[in-house]
């Protein structure tokens, strides 16, 4: 659809920031103005090709980061997940921070700054079960549990035991929502599945007796034509005669 002339200037600025790596305030400023104070059905819109936008040049983003530092790599991944979740595109959001997560935690053994706590594992966790993301939710539970047993290894004081015991409980307890809204999740989509295939069968079983009483009315028009021709070639042999 078209957009009013100061949006697509917007739109076109915005677009021109991201192409030439502006990572910065300005351009999440710029995202921002485009999305204030537009009516619903103009806001779906443009969060649209925003998202359409961004997915596809976060992909170009990537591969040139490639060979660039880590430290490189964290910055663009957390401006684009800053520029995903302003467009609401928790899909591309949550996947961004996992990854994040994930890289922060492969390298944490070199570089101890990096180390993901436990924290930061449930509260992703706890977004990934919000938005229906059970699989990555489980999985955070999974890294929470880890890190939580790791950190107290290196730390083994008493104190805060009770507080400790709180934690793993939580996460446990989220784990196994996640567990259950992910079977829960499969045997729904399994029984879609069996009565989309059900229904199938039985349309098939309702028009194969139609199929097969058209077949067989067609065989006795048939019968019926080859009948009436018949008497007609003798009718004109007999007349034929003397």
């Amino acid at each position: 659809m078209p957009y009013p002339a100061s949006v697509a200037q917007e739109i076109s600025l915005f677009r021109s920031r991201i192409q030439n790596r502006w990572f910065d305030d300005v351009t999440l400023r710029v995202l921002e103005s485009i999305l204030v104070s537009k009516d619903v059905q103009a806001s779906i819109g443009i969060r649209s090709v925003l998202k359409q936008f961004m997915r596809s040049e976060s992909l170009v983003i990537f591969c040139e980061i490639a060979e660039e530092s880590l430290e490189i790599k964290l910055l663009c991944t957390e401006f684009l997940i800053r520029v995903f979740a302003v467009i609401c595109d928790v899909k591309s959001c949550l996947a961004l921070r996992y990854e994040a997560l994930v890289l922060r935690d492969e390298r944490a053994t070199a570089h101890t700054w990096l180390q993901v706590s436990s924290k930061e594992w449930l509260t992703f966790a706890e977004h990934s079960l919000e938005n229906g993301y059970y699989s990555i939710a489980n999985q955070a539970c999974e890294k929470a549990l880890m890190s939580f047993r790791v950190n107290r290894v290196v730390h083994s004081e008493m104190d805060g035991v009770f507080d400790d015991v709180h934690v793993i409980t939580k996460i446990k307890r989220l784990k196994d929502t996640a567990l259950l809204k992910k079977s829960s999740h499969s045997v729904q989509a399994l029984a879609e599945s069996h009565l989309k295939q059900k229904i199938i069968e039985q349309s098939t079983q309702h028009l194969a007796p139609s199929f097969e009483a058209q077949k067989g009315s067609t065989r006795f028009r048939s019968g019926v034509m080859k009948h009436n021709l018949r008497r007609l070639h003798e009718h004109r042999r007999l007349t034929k005669l003397p």
